[in-house]
């Protein structure tokens, strides 16, 4: 029996990470500061490519040396993705033709002063990240927690569907109709496999969009608005519960950055 075509269409699984934390490279410095992960480009000296280390935590220093190391910023504190990787991820770039041309791409222009290389290698290296990451995704993951969500063949569906409308008044029919299950199995499996319920997870999700508008100097009523809650102070509240201070505090210091920054 064929099901909902809805259900077995394939959903961008990225997309919603990409649209809301915004990724940096550069080649400056060697050692990533508290919020940058490092990307190692190994392979033999004067040879091509062979593979690429995703360093997210820690002090690795890859062997042999990195023909090219870049500190890698995609907010990684506050991004819920980056924290649910492994502290390492390795991909033998022989086996992705696309990572392969991309890192070859990005190596010329490392090592060779040209005019737009800066922007040219963030647009490079934001492709290979995207690439690392659906390697990462594909592979799954070996205990609960969002990579592991985003790996399921079903569950993966609900979490898109709430990444990508997460205003929207989900309720757990709603989302376990996405997922194509029972209520009761999808609670149940929801919780084993993400680590969480899927109420909690929506929250989570809104405050971490929340808390982007509001370093961009949008109001707090505004954010509650935007991201799903009924007011502001609901927004509030949760924000505190989530991130340990209050949203306004995020907005003052936002502003204060901006106009020393001007």
């Amino acid at each position: 029996m064929i099901k909902n075509p809805k259900i077995l269409s394939k959903l961008d699984r990225l997309s919603a990470f990409f649209d809301t934390f915004e990724l940096k490279a550069s080649l400056e410095p060697t050692r990533a500061n508290d919020r940058q992960a490092r990307l190692f480009v190994i392979g033999e000296p004067g040879g091509r490519a062979e593979k690429i280390i995703l360093c997210l935590r820690g002090d690795t220093i890859p062997e042999p040396p990195a023909l090219v190391t870049a500190a890698v910023d995609f907010e990684g504190v506050h991004n819920p993705l980056l924290n649910a990787l492994p502290d390492q991820v390795l991909v033998e770039i022989n086996d992705i033709p696309t990572l392969r041309d991309t890192t070859a791409a990005f190596l010329a222009e490392a090592l060779e002063p040209r005019c737009g290389r800066s922007a040219a290698l963030n647009r490079l290296c934001e492709v290979m990240v995207l690439l690392i990451l659906r390697t990462a995704i594909d592979r799954g993951a070996t205990g609960p927690g969002l990579l592991a969500g985003l790996s399921h063949p079903s569950l993966h569906r609900t979490l898109v569907a709430m990444h990508d409308a997460p205003t929207r008044a989900w309720n757990i029919e709603d989302l376990a109709a996405e997922a194509g299950m029972s209520r009761s199995h999808f609670m149940a499996l929801f919780r084993d496999v993400v680590g969480t319920t899927p109420q909690a997870y929506l929250t989570g999700w809104r405050l971490v969009i929340g808390r982007r508008k509001l370093s961009k100097g949008a109001t707090v009523k505004t954010v509650a608005r935007q991201v799903g809650f009924g007011s502001a102070a609901a927004f509030s509240r949760a924000y505190f519960r989530k991130f340990g201070d209050w949203p306004s505090l995020g907005r003052q210091v936002s502003m204060q950055a901006t106009e020393h920054g001007s």
